[in-house]
């Protein structure tokens, strides 16, 4: 299996370079990079790209990794022993297989997606070390070793809201995804937007990058919401003249809520336009 990027999906030569690597080695691709720069979409367009059906596991702040396994759900066992229910008599009814188990035991490969890792516990890593490594886990109600049919493709992504412990880390191949510079992200727009005109573009592409290099943004906007941004330009047929900026205009675009997400970076950004304003 290689991955040579798609259609849908801008991959540039290190991050395909990575895919491969991360293929090649047997290990998970744990894939780090501002939010909004397409981590997630990743795993899905590799998965597309390589007729793999794709398991996704969205980790939240309360998510343990016993739950990526399986559940024991001893409640309804108990509730169903009240009335009777003759089910309570094998106990795998009350088993509730988790991603990895399903990933593990499917009948054709298939990818793994684990989404936003560092959102969980810090101890939740290390807890899926050995069944990341040896593809097997152990189930202790029922006494069965589920062992890997085929070895998952994994995709790990995070967002660096924690450090990963170092045991974890070495276990995985590593890619960062640097923010895409003016040329890649035209492409990205050029797949999402292919008959946005060219004006427009330019003009919304320069007021984008300015407003990232501000200093002191406390959330620079993303791939994401320029695609958000440029939807609603269209949308609302803002011409490329109100995007402008010149000796004699200095102004806060249209619709830029879709680019600043809090009350202080606005706040900046309306000072600095009003003291550019001012300096002319």
């Amino acid at each position: 299996m290689r991955f040579e990027g798609s259609d849908q999906y801008v991959a540039t030569p290190d991050l395909m370079l990575a895919v491969n690597a991360a293929i090649a080695l047997k290990r998970p691709l744990l894939v780090k990079g501002e939010p909004g720069t397409g981590k997630t979409m990743l795993a899905e367009e590799v998965a597309t790209a390589l007729g793999l059906p794709l398991l996704q596991w969205h980790i939240k702040s309360t998510t343990k990794a016993q739950q990526g396994l399986y559940e024991y759900d001893a409640v309804s066992r108990l509730r169903d022993s009240q009335l009777g229910d003759e089910k309570v008599k094998d106990i795998h009814n009350y088993i509730v297989k988790g991603t990895l188990w399903q990933a593990f035991t499917a009948e054709q490969p298939v990818a793994l997606l684990i989404d936003e890792i560092d959102k969980a516990d810090i101890e939740f890593p290390n807890d899926l070390l050995r069944e990341l490594d040896r593809m097997e886990f152990y189930v202790y109600e029922t006494r069965e070793l589920v062992r890997a049919k085929h070895r998952p493709l994994v995709f790990i992504t995070s967002n660096n809201e924690k450090e990963l412990p170092d045991a974890f880390l070495r276990r995985c191949f590593f890619h960062y995804i640097k923010f895409p510079d003016a040329e890649t992200m035209k492409k990205i727009v050029a797949v999402h937007f292919p008959d946005l005109k060219r004006e427009l573009l330019t003009a919304a592409m320069k007021n984008f990058y300015d407003i990232r290099g501000l200093p002191g943004l406390k959330k620079k906007p993303s791939t994401s919401e320029l695609l958000d941004w440029l939807k609603l330009l269209m949308a609302e047929d803002i011409p490329p003249s109100a995007l402008a900026t010149g000796e004699d205009k200095v102004a806060i675009p249209p619709l830029v809520g879709a680019l600043l997400k809090n009350e202080q970076d606005l706040t900046l950004f309306e000072k600095l336009v009003f003291m550019q304003k001012h300096n002319r």
